[in-house]
């Protein structure tokens, strides 16, 4: 966390917050608000692509990702305004990708053990799925959410701080912007590393700190040694899928790589070689083979699903195991990991103590023993009629949906009540006041982007003008037909706009478009009189020839130079000063 480029508190429930500087304000936000925006973000692309409005989506998550971890993402879609139609696993998502892959190749045919080796920038998954045509049954997942490109990146920033440190006496712990330019410059090197012939790279970093220039190097091995557990890591976790999957490697049929950190000569050196020199699936963009494969799932979900996909069968499986909390802290499996979704299991207990009222439910996920070690979900109070320790049968009902998400019932019977509880206050979870807050303030914050958007627009639009008119008069047939006088009042009005522009950067949109206007009407005056050959100091020797035709002719030259600066363009599109030149361009055409 010291290195990323913002800070995280607490609030006061301990729930991590972000701290971002939005319009001179240090704004607090939950995760699920600042997921929220990406979400609104790719709403906008996909809505600004289609030309109509976009409201359902399925969304993946990394497979490892806990209840909480799902629920937030749902609750993030929400905040956006989504109707989050399916959340499915980024491996099973690639993994319909490669499935669809498979239909047009010999490998299509038959069933196929598929191991999905899935590295992105923030998080790690591996699955093991069986694809046999439009069925695709999840086997195994593990994986790790803290473990991604980021880290490799890290690693690399580590190394280059000390370095510095070393070399200047200086620390760049702090200077959130220096490590920002540090980080692109990582991930850079990152990236050209994971090219084939290339063992050494450079860092560059203009001002990194107090004006200092910042150059070194550092080579592949080096690289592979600053990240040699993260790659054992890796490996592990392959090696626990497949023991989960109760698989051997040599069952593997192919071995797909998906997420860009996957383009690691060291990371594809590892698999090969543990695979038994298997080559390595790479038919599938690992950039956008998740996206793919959710925006199949989605086509299967609504009312566009054409024949190639109908028959579609995707089965999950649960990433953790699922239990309740007994006497001394001990956790009790209800659902264990790796079983198929969706899942419907329950267990009876019963009372320790003589003539309880309550039961406090614990609801945990992981794979410790002991449930200090594992996740904390939720908690419920149950009353209960008083009788005798191990007389009530309180039966706890565990169901997991297409989704991953957790739903937990109790009933307990006897023969005076029936009592079914329902977990409603999910451990760190929003409620649904804080949900529909939310929602209002990125409607809010959506309107106060729409503004700044369009206030940057204008600002550039004027900036654009001024130096498209500026070029314009320079042009050497347009200015050999404007006097002095003309020019200096031209370039006046251009350095009054641009002295404008430096002074006034918090200027609304208005006050950019007035200034476009009042530039326009300046230049207008000019340009008109000078196309119409109207008296300006300068004689025009297609004036004095005097025949209409000549006249036509000379009009259109000039307009077309105009054109080249998108001065006509921005005249009819933006300005409302444009009747002048409407009128040049339509006598232009007709002449």
């Amino acid at each position: 966390m010291k290195l990323w480029p913002f800070k995280v508190i607490s609030d006061a429930n301990d729930k991590p917050m972000i701290l971002v500087n939005y319009n001179y304000e240090v704004k607090h936000f939950y995760a699920e608000e600042i997921t929220s925006m990406v979400l609104t973000k790719m709403q906008e692309i996909a809505e600004a692509y289609l030309g109509s409005k976009v409201k359902d989506a399925v969304i993946t998550v990394p497979a490892y990702f806990n209840d909480s971890q799902r629920r937030a993402t749902k609750d993030a879609g929400t905040i956006a305004g989504l109707n989050v139609m399916r959340i499915i696993n980024e491996p099973t998502a690639a993994a319909i990708a490669y499935g669809l892959d498979m239909k047009d190749c010999d490998s299509g045919s038959g069933r196929r053990n598929v191991f999905v080796f899935d590295l992105g920038g923030g998080t790690f998954d591996v699955s093991l799925l069986t694809i046999d045509k439009q069925d695709i049954q999840v086997k195994a997942i593990a994986g790790d959410t803290h473990l991604g490109g980021e880290d490799f990146d890290n690693r690399m920033m580590d190394y280059f701080v000390k370095e510095f440190r070393r070399k200047y006496k200086m620390d760049l712990i702090g200077n959130s912007k220096a490590l920002g330019k540090l980080r692109i410059a990582c991930e850079k090197a990152k990236r050209a590393l994971s090219c084939v012939n290339t063992l050494e790279t450079t860092i560059e970093v203009d001002s990194l700190h107090e004006g200092i220039d910042f150059y070194s190097s550092i080579s592949r091995a080096k690289f592979e040694e600053l990240n040699k557990d993260h790659f054992d890591r890796c490996m592990k976790l392959v090696e626990e899928c497949l023991k989960d999957a109760k698989m051997d490697k040599c069952d593997v049929d192919d071995v797909v790589l998906v997420g860009g950190s996957t383009r690691i000569p060291k990371l594809q050196q590892l698999l090969k070689n543990f695979f038994n020199g298997k080559d390595l699936c790479k038919c599938i963009n690992p950039d956008e083979a998740i996206a793919y494969g959710a925006a199949v799932m989605a086509s299967k979900l609504s009312d566009e699903c054409n024949e190639n996909i109908q028959g579609l069968s995707v089965k999950e499986v649960t990433p953790l195991s699922l239990g309740l909390q007994t006497n001394g802290g001990i956790m009790k499996t209800i659902i264990p990991r790796n079983t198929l979704i969706p899942i419907k299991m329950e267990n009876v207990f019963t009372t320790h103590f003589d003539n309880q009222t309550n039961i406090l439910i614990h609801v945990y996920e992981g794979e410790r023993q002991t449930t200090t070690h594992n996740n904390l979900l939720g908690m419920f109070v149950m009353q209960i009629p008083p009788a005798p320790r191990g007389v009530p049968q309180i039966r706890v009902c565990f169901e997991i949906d297409d989704e991953g998400i957790l739903h937990v019932s109790a009933t307990e019977r006897s023969k005076t009540i029936s009592e079914k509880v329902i977990i409603i206050n999910d451990k760190g979870r929003l409620s649904r006041e804080e949900i529909e807050r939310m929602i209002s303030e990125a409607e809010k914050y959506k309107a106060r982007d729409e503004e700044y958007r369009k206030k940057i627009e204008a600002r550039n639009a004027l900036e654009n003008h001024a130096y498209n008119i500026r070029d314009a008069i320079n042009h050497h047939e347009i200015s050999s037909r404007l006097s002095l006088e003309d020019k200096k009042k031209i370039n006046n009005a251009i350095d009054y706009a641009l002295k404008r522009l430096e002074v006034n950067v918090d200027a609304e949109q208005g006050d950019f478009d007035s200034m476009r206007k009042v530039l326009s009407s300046v230049f207008d005056q000019v340009i008109v009189k000078m196309i119409n050959g109207k008296d300006n100091g300068v004689p025009d020797q297609d004036t004095v020839s005097g025949t209409s035709s000549d006249n036509g002719s000379r009009k259109k030259r000039l307009l077309l130079i105009l054109g080249k600066f998108a001065l006509q363009a921005v005249y009819s599109a933006i300005t409302g000063n444009i009747i002048g030149f409407v009128s040049i361009i339509i006598d232009s055409v007709s002449s």
